[in-house]
């Protein structure tokens, strides 16, 4: 893999990737509403069928 050249990108590119995934989904979570959280998780429970 060290004869190609440009190889060392790759391993970079797919740290910031998986980094920048998770801190946007860690905000994500953390600015949801907690009421619109409650009310999803409340779906399951309910007999509206």
């Amino acid at each position: 893999m060290e004869t190609i050249a440009g190889v060392a990108i790759y391993p970079i590119l797919s740290l910031l990737i998986f980094f920048f995934f998770f801190v946007g989904l860690g905000f994500w979570v953390f600015s949801y509403k907690k009421e619109k959280i409650s009310e999803l998780s409340q779906i399951p429970l309910k007999d509206n069928l």
